[in-house]
């Protein structure tokens, strides 16, 4: 516990968290100075499935057949409902049927 109170420690933390606040703002600001052309409007569109499909891609990748199956499940619910809510217990219902049927990985 007396680790995380030593000075270099300190500022090593609050480096990291001005360095995080300074480009979460330096984006807003910047664009201020893009024009909103629709090539610009459709890149910025597309950018949430992007990150999903960022964040989502090693889950399947490492997590293997019994990942790839809950993430296609959530993704067929997703599609038929719009609710996020269902995909999320579709995925892992159909994960925790696969680990019950001995699917490994």
């Amino acid at each position: 516990m007396t680790e995380l109170i030593r000075g270099d420690v300190m500022i090593a933390i609050l480096s990291m968290a001005a360095v995080t606040v300074a480009m979460r703002i330096s984006g807003f600001w910047l664009m201020r100075y893009v024009p909103a052309t629709p090539r610009v409007k459709r890149m910025l569109g597309a950018l949430p499935g992007s990150i999903i499909a960022a964040a989502v891609l090693p889950v399947v990748i490492h997590g293997g057949l019994v990942a790839a199956l809950a993430v296609v499940a959530a993704m067929v619910l997703m599609g038929l409902t719009k609710s996020d809510f269902l995909a999320v217990i579709a995925g892992m219902g159909v994960a925790a049927l696969a680990r019950y049927a001995g699917m490994a990985g």
